[in-house]
Parts: structure tokens; C-alpha cells; sequence
């Protein structure tokens, strides 16, 4: 019979994602917005105000809808690292989410995940999410004892059978006047 390793030795990579965000303009003074993703874009515009904060909008939807997974590989090392050509690192580390954006060009805008190592090398890039270590399957515990409710103390004012034997004390109280009889109220006229 044989049996099966129960946890892998190393963790499973997946490929890093990254969107694309473009502002396209063309010779009628009207530009586009296209996405990397199959998206919804608004049509083709002279209002290139409104499309360039759309654009920074739709950028921003993808990340804020995209959590950043822990064993996702570096998309920037998909790329050949050429968003940092001039610094040669070794990919490691944890897996964030970048947005870069160049603002003198102020037409592009990528969303990516990219590994620690990298992220501080590319230029205009903004960390905006950092991936959580999976959680590790925790040993057995014994479920925790819950303490039994405590009873309220009522200081003998009302007593039972229950009562006495949890508290230990009497249930019988001595009266104040001490002739050893109840006291009882007043008497009510029929």
C-alpha cells in the first residue's frame, strides 16, 4: 500500500497577473480607452478628461477587486524584469500588488502582482495590497471547556434545594428578632 504525502514540500506557483489600462488617442483629436482584460469601455471620446479618470478608475477597480495571492509567481519576472532594466535582482519574497503610473505620460496604467524584491526598483509604482501567508493547518486542540454559567447570587433571599447544595451554604436563615420564628407581614383585613 502506499501512501500519500500529506503536505507538499514546496508550494505551487501560479503565474502572476497584471491588467493593463490604455488611453489611446488618434488623429481626430478622440481617444479610447482599451483594457488587458475582457472589460466594458466607454465609447470612443474627445472628452479625454473624463476618459483619463476613468481610465485611473478602471485601474483601480482591478485592484481593489483582485486579492493578491500568496503563491502567485512574479509578473514582473514574466516580463524580463524590464520595468526595472537598470537593477538586476533575484525574484523573492512576498507577492504584493503594484499600480504603476507615470504621470508625465499620464496614458498607461498597470496593476500587477509582483514580488517584494521588485517592487521597490519600479519606477512610479505605488505598493497597494500585500498577500497574506496561507494559513497553516492547525494540530488538533481539544475543544475548549465552557465554565457553566454562574448563577446569580441572591444572598439567601430566595433559596431551593439546588441552590444550597451548589453554594453550601444553609437555605435556612436565622431570623433578625431571634426568637427562632419567621417573621411574617402585616395582616390583611378580609
Amino acid at each position: 500500500m502506499t501512501t500519500a504525502n500529506s503536505e507538499p514540500s514546496t508550494p505551487v506557483r501560479i503565474p502572476g497577473r497584471g491588467w493593463t489600462v490604455r488611453l489611446t488617442g488618434h488623429t481626430d483629436r478622440s481617444a479610447t480607452v482599451t483594457c488587458s482584460a475582457p472589460c466594458r469601455m466607454p465609447a470612443r471620446s474627445r472628452d479625454l478628461a473624463t476618459l483619463r479618470r476613468f481610465a485611473a478608475q478602471h485601474a483601480a477597480a482591478h485592484a481593489k477587486a483582485a486579492t493578491v495571492r500568496p503563491n502567485a509567481a512574479c509578473h514582473c519576472r514574466s516580463q524580463r524584469c524590464d520595468a526595472h532594466a537598470a537593477h538586476k535582482v533575484h525574484c523573492s519574497g512576498a507577492v504584493v500588488m503594484v499600480l504603476r503610473h507615470d504621470p508625465s505620460v499620464r496614458q498607461v496604467w498597470i496593476v500587477e502582482e509582483v514580488c517584494e524584491s521588485c517592487a521597490p526598483l519600479i519606477p512610479h509604482a505605488r505598493i497597494l495590497a500585500c498577500a497574506t501567508a496561507p494559513a497553516r493547518p492547525a494540530a488538533t486542540k481539544p475543544a475548549a471547556q465552557v465554565p457553566a454559567p454562574a448563577r446569580p447570587d441572591a444572598m439567601g433571599l430566595f433559596s431551593s434545594a439546588g441552590a444550597a447544595a451548589d453554594s453550601g451554604r444553609d437555605t435556612v436563615r436565622p431570623s433578625r428578632s431571634g426568637s427562632g420564628r419567621p417573621r411574617r407581614g402585616p395582616r390583611q383585613s378580609r
